[in-house]
């Protein structure tokens, strides 16, 4: 018979298993409950959407749309469907949708997996995940100075330091168009310097490339016009009161005139979260205000702002960092010399754990339980505070004996089997 091929998982798409999984849990529990404190409510989108719905809010001519979506056709009805490769356009879709602001603004929040067809590397995945924090309906500069200040709460949580917020103002579309216009006639100006990909933008979207990473064109893109120089008394009125309540809250910021982000819905603030510890992959958080894509999408127009985070990203940094990560502790652990006890043992462990009492049961393997010193092995490697020994003897008379695997003693007692609950509610004072 050949042999079955061995399946592995899609390049770019990691497993996250246990040892890991537990450091997700705890960023996760620690952004659930800051939401929270914001006021800012949880919403859970498909991870299909019509591919419309992308093209129509980040923006056709973007490298996402152009060459990083995970499109697909519907064999039962031939629509063109496409996995997520970001959060705001189906919350935007679901706002829209559901009619959600019909009785004012909303602050929400999601998080989940999301889809890019990229070249995989250290932060960067096919599948990565994003947590977006997002309030609609909301004009001031005063809910973009709170969208970064809960970041920043969540950076206190997770111990990071080493972060620098930059800021930028991409007005509003009329300013953006007279900027457009003097930055394409700056360009045709020094297309000598320019790389394949620069030119090709350079007419659809041009402020693309003052976003380059290519050394050779830095001095030409230092040099080209400055979107702020081009905004009215509004804009720099909205952009003056967001640094002005970064200021009042003890955040710095530097303004960074080449901050453009990378979809086509932005307007007026955007910021970016960065550290220098992940390399390339340096921009931890992103977002800004689209206070046209509710309209975009087929909304009544609508203000917007909302920033992502890549979990991956701050999973690695928080791990660059050394974080303290407190550890699930296993508090009992049931040892079983014979398999006929375990009724009981089950019975037993159910009470243990509906009183709160993080449990594990020994289970037999092919040659049956094992011996006591093996059983004990696993007790002890398992992290357990203590092993609940289900003999024979004590079980005759109703009782099971608790011993300690953690405080050098290796002191036991017997416990009644009626009374276990009434133990668990002790247990922590338990050494």
């Amino acid at each position: 018979m050949a042999k079955t091929e061995k399946l592995s998982a899609v390049k770019g798409m990691n497993d996250i298993l246990p040892g890991e999984s537990e450091r997700w849990e705890w960023l996760e529990a620690q952004v659930r409950d800051l939401m929270g404190r914001f006021a800012y409510r949880n919403v859970r989108t498909p991870i299909v959407e019509h591919t419309q719905l992308f093209v129509r809010g980040i923006g056709e001519v973007t490298d996402i749309v152009e060459k990083e979506m995970y499109s697909f056709e519907d064999k039962l009805n031939g629509e063109r469907l496409t996995l997520r490769p970001e959060g705001t356009a189906s919350l935007v879709r679901a706002t829209i949708e559901n009619n959600l602001l019909y009785d004012g603004g909303k602050r929400m929040w999601y998080i989940g997996p999301m889809f890019r067809h990229e070249r995989p590397q250290r932060g960067r995945y096919r599948q990565f995940h994003q947590i977006g924090a997002e309030a609609l309906g909301f004009a001031g500069p005063d809910v973009d100075a709170e969208l970064i200040l809960l970041a920043v709460s969540l950076w206190k949580r997770l111990g990071l330091t080493q972060w620098r917020l930059e800021i930028n103002s991409l007005g509003q579309p009329e300013e953006r168009k007279a900027h457009r216009e003097a930055l394409i006639a700056y360009l045709e100006q020094h297309t000598e310097v320019m790389d394949e990909e620069a030119k090709r933008r350079m007419y659809s979207n041009p402020l693309r490339v003052l976003d380059t990473k290519n050394p050779a064109m830095q001095e030409m893109v230092n040099a080209a016009p400055k979107l702020l120089d081009y905004l009215g008394e509004a804009s720099l009125a909205h952009f003056d009161g967001l640094k002005a309540i970064l200021d009042a809250n003890g955040v710095p910021w530097t303004v960074n005139p080449r901050l453009v982000r990378g979809l086509d819905y932005y307007n007026l603030s955007v910021f970016e979260f960065v550290t220098d510890l992940l390399g390339s992959q340096g921009t931890i958080c992103a977002g800004g205000r689209y206070d046209y894509l509710i309209e975009q999408v087929g909304g009544k127009p609508a203000p917007a702002v909302g920033w992502a985070l890549g979990v991956e990203r701050v999973l690695e940094l928080v791990k660059e960092l050394g974080t303290d990560i407190p550890a699930p502790q296993l508090d009992v652990y049931a040892i079983v010399p014979d398999a006929a006890a375990m009724p009981v043992v089950l019975r037993t462990l159910q009470q243990l754990r509906e009183a709160g009492v993080r449990a594990q049961m020994h289970t037999a393997g092919a040659e049956g339980m094992g011996s006591m010193k093996s059983q004990f092995k696993k007790a002890d490697a398992s992290g357990a505070r203590h092993a609940l020994i289900f003999g024979g003897d004590e079980l005759a008379q109703g009782q099971v004996t608790v011993k300690s695997l953690r405080d050098g003693e290796g002191r036991q007692q017997l416990q009644a089997l009626a009374e276990v609950a009434q133990w668990a509610a002790t247990l922590q004072s338990i050494a």
